[in-house]
């Protein structure tokens, strides 16, 4: 029998306290159940980190939010942040390629444009002119998932990949264009492809349906949003609200164990966290998938299995500070980096010059991150700090022409801190929640299965909150396409 909120306050615990972790926590308390929050290491938020550089705040990790979606948005205005919720100040961002900074090209979905003008100035005249041939080429079946970078190279060149679809897929799951499935990365595009010969029109189909929300309201409001002092504050809300709400937080409480018992003819859960035993009604694992498989291998092996083959890419963030006096940049948010190009930064962005508020806190301080790291490169992120920070000046010297010395540096490395998303993902994931189905009360959640972005992981929880209350409602195919990992450099 599930944890339910109208036979008393059922226990439930959740595994892991990053923001997928605490919005299920703050869901099910919010519905009248008793929960407990167990995380591993000593703090919560995860990937959400919040941090100082030269007395300004900055965030650590991901930097800002889908507004378009509502999760993210919504919870934050639960927890008491609406009035600190900011856009960027500019979303003007750039690519550096062929030796230059060029303008971000407009009227593209993830890199794939609706007709070759699109992306004039980055790509070569002959690379424009294959992606004219679109219109001519007999229908690419797509089957039940391709990789983005497959599909589009086949319909519009490789030339379109290597130099936009690789660099904006990079910026958010730091894997390969070639191998991400297009189903769970770029749903929108998955569907419209199926349903168009030709992708540049599947793509112009896109694109007027926005235009018609846009004209309808719908879409009304900023594409991105972060908090005042930086996305990271959001999981400490939830955190604290969790705490109102009676919820209790262990942090550095690693669970080592997890099993069924019979508690009066209906299944409960025991959870070990070292000399502790709790026992629950439901269990909510929001770790990442080693976690949850090492933890599952005794009751579902078979869902162990799955979760033991999901890869994870690894990548490092160098932060910045300069003396802004005699310091210039380029204008707008930042820029993106196609690996083809052979750079070792994938992106950097321009913090200063995106959130107003870091700009505000020191007028005479200026904050830029460089992200390295993408799934297969483990060289780079082999290097000491000091070494990661001179490659990035390095980087940033020719890209911009910033000489100046920092005032002040930071390394956070997030090792296999981003789920990879093979063709097929969609169906692994569908295969683990099939197998935890058969154990009640039992649900998985988290940036492994819907997607990597914050408003993707907040559903996820929502969707385990509701499996473990029998609420089946909700259980849908979450992932609805490419949001800002923790890396994401430049402006979106």
């Amino acid at each position: 029998m599930s944890a339910t909120g109208s036979a008393g306050r059922g226990h439930v615990v959740v595994v892991g306290a990053g923001i997928a972790g605490l919005a299920a926590a703050h869901r099910l308390l919010r519905r009248g159940l008793r929960v407990t929050v167990l995380e591993a290491s000593e703090r919560v938020g995860g990937k959400l980190l919040p941090g100082e550089i030269a007395g300004v705040r900055v965030d650590l990790g991901a930097e800002s939010m889908l507004a378009r979606r509502p999760e993210a948005v919504d919870l934050a205005r639960e927890v008491g942040l609406s009035d600190e919720l900011r856009p960027p100040a500019t979303a003007s961002a750039s690519l550096w390629t062929r030796g230059a900074l060029r303008p971000m090209p407009k009227g593209h979905v993830m890199g794939v444009p609706g007709n070759a003008s699109a992306l004039a100035g980055v790509l070569s005249d002959e690379g424009l002119a294959r992606i004219e041939r679109d219109a001519e080429l007999p229908r690419t079946e797509i089957g039940d998932d391709v990789a983005v970078g497959e599909y589009v190279a086949r319909r519009l060149g490789r030339e379109v990949v290597d130099r936009l679809v690789e660099p904006l897929l990079g910026g958010v799951y730091a894997g390969d264009a070639y191998r991400i499935s297009m189903r769970a990365a770029v749903p929108q595009l998955f569907q419209a492809a199926r349903a168009h010969d030709s992708l540049t029109e599947a793509v112009r189909d896109i694109q007027a349906r926005a235009a018609a929300g846009q004209a309808s309201g719908q879409a009304a409001g900023p594409v991105f949003l972060g908090v005042e002092g930086g996305v990271g504050r959001l999981p400490l809300a939830v955190a604290d609200a969790v705490r109102a709400h009676g919820g209790e937080i262990l942090t550095g409480a690693p669970v080592t164990g997890l099993r069924r018992e019979d508690d009066g003819g209906r299944t409960a859960w025991r959870v070990t966290t070292g000399d502790r035993v709790l026992h629950a009604d439901a269990v909510i694992l929001a770790a990442p998938a080693p976690v949850a498989a090492r933890l599952l291998r005794g009751e579902s092996p078979e869902a162990a299995a799955e979760l033991d083959a999901v890869e994870y890419a690894s990548m490092a963030l160098i932060t910045l500070a300069y003396r802004r006096a005699g310091t210039a940049l380029p204008q707008g948010s930042g820029f993106l980096v196609p690996p083809v190009d052979g750079r070792t930064i994938k992106a950097s962005t321009f913090a200063s010059q995106k959130w107003g508020w870091i700009a505000d806190e020191d007028p005479d301080v200026l904050v830029l991150r460089a992200s390295v790291g993408r799934y297969g490169e483990t060289e780079v992120l082999g290097r000491e700090d000091d070494e990661l920070v001179e490659v990035a000046r390095a980087d940033l010297r020719e890209a911009t022409g910033l000489a100046a010395t920092p005032v002040a540096t930071r390394v956070t490395r997030w090792t296999d801190g981003l789920p990879q998303y093979p063709v097929g993902h969609h169906t692994r994931v569908a295969r683990v929640r099939e197998h935890l189905g058969k154990l009640p009360g039992l649900a998985v959640c988290g940036a492994a299965y819907d997607g990597v972005g914050i408003p993707a992981c907040i559903a996820s929880a929502y969707e385990a909150a509701d499996r473990v209350q029998d609420r089946p409602g909700t259980v849908q195919e979450l992932t609805t396409g490419p949001v800002p990992g923790p890396h994401r450099g430049a402006g979106e």
